[in-house]
């Protein structure tokens, strides 16, 4: 039977915005109030979508979120109708206002923690959606998650879903930004790799000093075990703290991997040599043969890493065996990333090919082309189950495109998100969306 890895992308919301909310991405706060260009963020990234559905790959597409969240304004003593609250909120604690308006779901790599069914227990693809308890503009999106995961994995013979972890430090959890998968083919039994940051029990893991570790080894742990996977099939690995400490706040903007291979910077982790030897003994076990490319720091510098995200990047296996790597446009702009890059693909490696794509919107904000999709590995018979209204195509693609030009602003600063017409224009937005993509009702004012 055949498999394959879909990539579902997140599809910006209406209420792009450069609020600099995310403490230790350099990117978000750096560009923190400038005007951003929701139509534009949207167009951008269904531009990737088809790109890549045009070049073979099956492409998927993860709705945005509900913004402002009125509710979680209410749950923090803002009352009255929708638009007082917001009112209210705009004109005694506007920095709680932004957070609600926050976009952030069009970062999918922090959705959930995918496992296909060739790892768990009970031969089903297993989700647990991300309580990404470290902001709190991220922390509110997980029961959304959760129901438009759901309703696009709504097969319970296939699909397995997860309530997120307790919401709380112990058990912080950012998702598949800091989850890989290695093996030999999608559908075989592979290795899955857990990055953490900290510890919450164990004093002997070292943590940053400057910025937060967001992800806890004991939530990587427990989300393995809710997917049933084995001790043979996860290895756990601790990221470098002085990297978190430079601007590295998930694993993916410092390593990348597909299929058997580990594309990753010199400092990226702690104990690599043992790590790497973890690796490739487990995958080796399984009928893979794990490979790694190291970035030498004294070629690419964790700064130059971090300001262009050359690992914020899709990994993509193409026909012919060989691999495709997807950059944004900053990885071009930097001299020393690109001749690297250059170099890579001469070099006649795994990676054969280097595509580039203009993500300004998202990237200014923080995220590149691996922050915008999660991955999903699935067999035939899987891939069928999910609801097709997902799965791109190019009637879908030209359907988008018009729905983002009919609902998106071009242009949104800080004093908008305090107008009550935003609300209605992103629940007007969403609520034809949600018929776009046969997905029913997932939004709270759907529901309520």
């Amino acid at each position: 039977m055949k498999s394959f890895e879909v990539n579902f992308d997140g599809l910006v919301g209406p209420t792009h915005n450069y609020g600099g909310l995310s403490f230790g991405n350099v990117a978000s706060q750096s560009n923190s109030q400038q005007a951003s260009n929701p139509k534009e963020a949207a167009l951008q990234g269904l531009e990737k979508m088809k790109a890549l559905m045009d070049m073979g790959f099956v492409q998927g597409v993860l709705a945005p979120q509900e913004r402002p969240d009125v509710a979680a304004l209410r749950s923090l003593g803002f009352a009255g109708t929708d638009a007082q609250v917001i009112e209210r909120a705009a004109k005694e604690a506007m920095p709680l206002l932004v957070a609600s308006c926050s976009a952030s779901s069009m970062w999918v790599a922090n959705a959930a923690t995918v496992s296909p069914s060739a790892d768990t227990a009970d031969g089903r693809v297993h989700f647990t959606a991300a309580n990404l308890n470290c902001k709190f503009h991220r922390s509110i999106e997980h029961p959304t998650t959760s129901r438009v995961l759901g309703a696009m994995f709504a097969d319970q013979q296939h699909f397995a879903h997860h309530a997120a972890l307790p919401a709380v430090a112990q058990f912080g959890d950012e998702g598949a930004a800091n989850h890989t998968r290695f093996c030999r083919e999608y559908g075989e039994a592979g290795v899955e790799f857990f990055v953490f940051g900290r510890s919450a029990f164990d004093s002997r893991y070292p943590a940053p000093q400057k910025y937060p570790a967001r992800q806890t080894l004991e939530a990587s742990q427990a989300v393995a075990r809710l997917h049933g996977l084995s001790e043979e099939g996860v290895v756990f690995a601790q990221q470098n703290p002085s990297v978190i400490d430079q601007g590295v706040f998930h694993n993916d903007v410092i390593a990348v991997g597909n299929g058997e291979l580990l594309f990753h910077h010199q400092d990226a982790f702690l104990n690599t040599e043992q790590m790497l030897a973890e690796l490739h003994g487990k995958l080796a076990a399984r009928g893979g043969n794990f490979q790694s490319i190291s970035v030498p720091r004294d070629q690419v510098a964790v700064e130059d890493a971090v300001r262009s995200y050359l690992f914020n990047s899709q990994l993509l296996s193409r026909a012919d065996g060989s691999m495709l790597l997807i950059v944004p446009e900053e990885c071009r702009a930097n001299p020393r990333v690109w001749q690297y890059l250059q170099g890579l693909t001469a070099a006649g490696g795994p990676i054969r090919e280097v595509k580039v794509f203009d993500l300004k919107q998202s990237m200014q904000n923080g995220g590149g082309p691996a922050c915008l999709r999660l991955r999903v590995a699935l067999n035939e018979t899987e891939l069928a189950a999910v609801n097709p209204g997902v799965i791109m195509t190019a009637p879908l693609y030209d359907t988008l495109t018009r729905w983002v030009n009919k609902h998106y602003r071009d242009a949104l600063r800080e004093s908008d998100l305090a107008d009550p017409q935003l609300l209605l224009e992103c629940r007007t937005a969403l609520d034809e969306l949600t018929q776009i993509l046969k997905l029913g009702a997932v939004y709270p004012f759907q529901i309520n």
